[in-house]
C-alpha cells in the first residue's frame, strides 16, 4: 500500500498541533499582559493563591487574635514562605514583620491616595464603610452626578524582593462590609514560587509535551533523513561508476519510488557500460591479430625495399606499433573493468609486489620507496600490480627520471594508504576532476611523443575498484601530482 509522503508529513503535524493545542488550552494566560511579573498571579493562573489567601483569613477569624500568628505560620505550608497580614492604611496584623518593598507599598495604598488627592468615594468605597452611597433628592439627579470611582488596585502583584534574595505576592482581600485587607506572601526563589503558584504541574506537563512531541517527530524524521542519505551515498557509488549499487526497497512513498527508479537506473547503466566494455574488448582483441600481421609485413618490407624508402618504411612501423599499445591498452581496460568486484582477494605483502613492479618497469633507480616493513594488503596481486606499474609508468613519462618520484604506504586505521607522488608538472585543476575516465587525456598530455591513449589512469581506477578499494588524484604544492589508493588491511 501507498502511503504519499505529503499524508504522513500532515498527519503528524496536526498531532503535534492538537497536542499543543490541548497544553494552551491547560493554562490559560490573561490576553494583554504580555511578558511581566504579573502576568504569573493575573487572571486564572493567579487564582490558587488568591483561594490560600482567603481561606487562611477565613481562619484567621475564626481564632483569638493572640493565635493568628501560630495560624499564618501553620499556613505557610512550603519551607521557606512566610505570610504577613495587613489591614487598611499599612498596618501589619499578624505574620511576618519584614517591611514591605516600596512599589508593593504603593499598591497597597493606591485607593488611599486616589481619595486624599480627590477623588470621591465610589461604591466599592462606601461598600467597605458599610452601607450603599447617598441618594441625591428626588428631582435632583443631574444637580448630584454619581461619584467618581476612587482608582483601585490590581487584585494581585507580584514584584521582586529589592532589599534581599525573593519576590513578594500580594492579594488585595475585599468582603462585603469590610475594609480593604493584605495578604502578603513572601516567596524565598523561583523555583519556589511556581510551588505557591501551583505552576510546578503545569510546568512538568509543559515538559512533557516537548519531549512526546520530539519523541513523534523524531522517528519520522529519522526514517526520512536516513532514506535520503541511503539515496545520496547510493546515488554517489553510481556516479562513481559502481553500477551494481542498489538501494533497499523498504519505503512505500515517494521515497520509495525514488529508491526503484534509481535501482532501475543503475541496473540499466551496467548492462550498457558493461555491453560497451564487452564491445570494446571483443574489438581490441580482433585488432590484435591483424595488427600483429601488419607489424610482421612491415618488418620484412623494411628489410627489403632500398635505403631510400626506409625512413617511409619506419615511420609507418611506428604508427602500426602506436596501434598496437593502443590495443593492448584497452584490452587491458576492458578486461579490468569487466572483473567481478574484490574477486579473488587475498592477503599481498607490498614489499616483494613493488619490487617485482619496479623490476618490471626498469624503474628501481628512479624511485624512491618508503614502505613499512610487513605491511600488507588485501587485493588481487595482479590487478594490484597493474595499476602500481601505470602509475609509475605515469610518473616517469610525465615528470622524467630526474624528478623526485616517491613511492610509500602508510597504515590509516584499518585501511592501508598507497601514494605515488613526482614533482613533474601536475595536471590542470580543471582536469582533475575527469581523471580516470577512458580515453581522457588534458591537454599537455595530448602530444605523442608524452600522451598516451587515456586509457592508463582509467585502468588504475578499475584494477583498484576491482581490488575493493579507492583512488584520489590530486596535485601537490608546490607543483606535482598524487595518485593515493586505499586498500583494505589484512584481516
Amino acid at each position: 500500500m501507498r502511503i504519499p509522503l505529503k499524508f504522513k508529513v500532515s498527519f503528524w503535524l496536526l498531532l503535534n498541533l492538537l497536542l499543543l493545542a490541548a497544553l494552551g488550552g491547560f493554562a490559560v494566560f490573561r490576553k494583554g499582559d504580555g511578558i511581566a511579573w504579573d502576568s504569573l498571579v493575573a487572571g486564572d493562573l493567579g487564582r490558587p493563591v488568591q483561594a490560600w489567601a482567603e481561606l487562611t483569613v477565613r481562619d484567621l477569624r475564626s481564632r483569638p487574635r493572640a493565635q493568628w500568628n501560630e495560624a499564618l505560620a501553620e499556613a505557610s505550608r512550603i519551607p521557606g514562605v512566610s505570610l504577613a497580614y495587613y489591614g487598611s492604611n499599612l498596618r501589619r496584623l499578624a505574620g511576618d514583620e519584614r517591611k514591605p518593598p516600596s512599589p508593593l507599598r504603593d499598591w497597597m495604598t493606591l485607593p488611599l491616595r486616589a481619595r486624599e488627592e480627590g477623588g470621591r468615594a465610589g461604591p466599592r468605597d462606601w461598600e467597605e464603610r458599610g452601607g450603599p452611597p447617598p441618594r441625591p433628592p428626588f428631582g435632583l439627579e443631574d444637580d448630584h452626578p454619581p461619584p467618581a470611582p476612587a482608582a483601585r488596585p490590581p487584585p494581585r502583584v507580584l514584584l521582586p524582593a529589592t532589599d534581599e534574595a525573593g519576590y513578594w505576592v500580594g492579594v488585595l482581600l475585599v468582603q462585603p462590609g469590610r475594609m480593604r485587607e493584605y495578604m502578603l506572601i513572601y516567596v524565598p526563589s523561583f523555583w519556589v514560587l511556581l510551588d505557591v503558584l501551583e505552576l510546578k504541574n503545569a510546568l512538568w506537563i509543559a515538559f512533557g509535551a516537548v519531549v512526546l512531541s520530539i519523541l513523534i517527530w523524531l522517528p519520522f524524521v529519522s526514517g526520512v533523513t536516513r532514506a535520503l542519505r541511503n539515496l545520496s551515498q547510493a546515488t554517489e557509488r553510481i556516479a562513481d561508476g559502481r553500477f551494481d549499487t542498489r538501494v533497499p526497497g523498504e519505503r512505500h512513498d515517494e521515497i520509495g519510488e525514488l529508491g526503484v527508479a534509481i535501482n532501475r537506473m543503475s541496473s540499466r547503466l551496467e548492462l550498457l557500460v558493461g555491453g560497451q566494455k564487452r564491445f570494446l574488448g571483443d574489438i581490441a582483441h580482433e585488432l590484435g591479430s591483424p595488427l600483429g600481421r601488419m607489424q610482421m609485413g612491415v618488418g620484412i618490407l623494411e628489410e627489403r625495399v632500398p635505403p631510400e624508402l626506409r625512413p617511409a618504411v619506419a615511420d609507418v612501423r611506428e604508427e602500426v606499433a602506436h596501434m598496437g599499445d593502443l590495443v593492448a591498452e584497452l584490452l587491458a581496460f576492458t578486461r579490468a573493468g569487466l572483473l567481478p568486484r574484490a574477486a579473488a582477494q587475498v592477503r599481498v605483502e607490498l614489499e616483494p609486489l613493488v619490487a617485482r613492479v619496479l623490476g618490471r618497469e626498469a624503474a628501481a633507480d628512479a624511485i624512491v620507496v618508503d614502505l613499512p616493513a610487513g605491511l600488507a594488503v588485501r587485493a588481487d596481486a595482479d590487478l594490484l600490480a597493474r595499476a602500481l606499474g601505470n602509475l609509475i609508468r605515469n610518473a616517469l613519462r610525465y615528470a622524467g627520471r630526474d624528478a623526485e618520484i616517491t613511492l610509500r604506504a602508510r597504515q590509516a586505521d584499518k585501511d592501508v594508504e598507497l601514494v605515488v607522488e613526482d614533482r613533474g608538472p601536475g595536471v590542470p585543476l580543471e582536469a582533475l576532476a575527469r581523471l580516470g575516465e577512458p580515453f581522457f587525456r588534458p591537454e599537455v598530455a595530448r602530444r605523442r611523443e608524452t600522451g598516451g591513449a587515456g586509457l592508463g589512469l582509467a585502468i588504475v581506477r578499475a584494477c583498484v575498484e576491482a581490488c575493493g578499494g579507492t583512488v584520489r588524484f590530486t596535485n601537490r604544492e608546490p607543483q606535482g601530482f598524487r595518485a593515493a589508493l586505499r586498500l583494505a588491511g589484512p584481516e
